[in-house]
């Protein structure tokens, strides 16, 4: 009879205990490549609105895409938000701070290694482990690789959301419109086979009620 009276009192105990309440993991990553560095300032505008977002215990990270874009130094602001509002508000700030020092000192990357930072996107969001998860790719979707970089490898991206933002059009884009859509194509290939979500939003006023 004890032990029944005592399975029953840990039953009660675990149905009685709190759950954990949802959060979100964000990372962006933001393409420093020749000319679509001129495009940083809108980026610069999506990270403030994802901030805005963005509540208690949620993480976001935001890292440029350069040369070899799996590495941590590639990281410009990383964040996971503290349960208490006053603690929230100066943790925002400094992020913010940081991303407008990139923005001021950033240069232009000759290379584009997209598949690296997603790589680095997706062990960061996992070791998080958010109820939910989403990467941010600003950029025209063009990689280009320097000599030597192997990015040959399958990812496993079940329960991720890839939104492909400000996908500009390139010039060639323009004589061979194929090229941009092959592209697209190509990127929204790899994350569904991947497991993963795929979105493009070119009208930054679609991510209204986004995260």
């Amino acid at each position: 009879m004890k032990s029944l009276n005592l399975l029953a009192c840990c039953l009660l105990l675990v149905s009685c205990a709190p759950s954990q309440s949802p959060n979100s993991g964000v990372y962006m990553l933001v393409d420093t490549s020749g000319t679509y560095r001129d495009e940083i300032q809108k980026a610069a505008q999506i990270i403030r609105y994802t901030l805005s977002r963005l509540d208690a215990t949620d993480s976001f990270a935001v890292a440029r895409i350069d040369t070899g874009s799996f590495s941590e130094k590639d990281i410009i602001a990383k964040m996971t938000f503290d349960d208490r509002p006053s603690t929230v508000n100066r943790q925002k700030r400094l992020f913010a701070e940081q991303v407008q020092t990139f923005v001021d000192e950033s240069k232009s990357s000759p290379y584009t290694d997209i598949t690296g930072g997603l790589l680095q996107a997706v062990e960061y969001l996992n070791e998080k482990d958010p109820t939910v998860k989403t990467v941010l790719i600003f950029s025209d979707l063009k990689e280009e690789l320097e000599e030597g970089y192997i990015r040959d490898f399958s990812f496993n991206l079940d329960g991720f959301n890839i939104i492909a933002l400000n996908v500009t059009k390139l010039r060639s884009d323009n004589i061979d419109p194929r090229e941009y859509l092959a592209r697209l194509d190509e990127w929204q290939t790899l994350v569904e086979k991947s497991g993963g979500t795929w979105r493009v939003i070119n009208d930054l006023d679609g991510l209204e009620g986004l995260l």
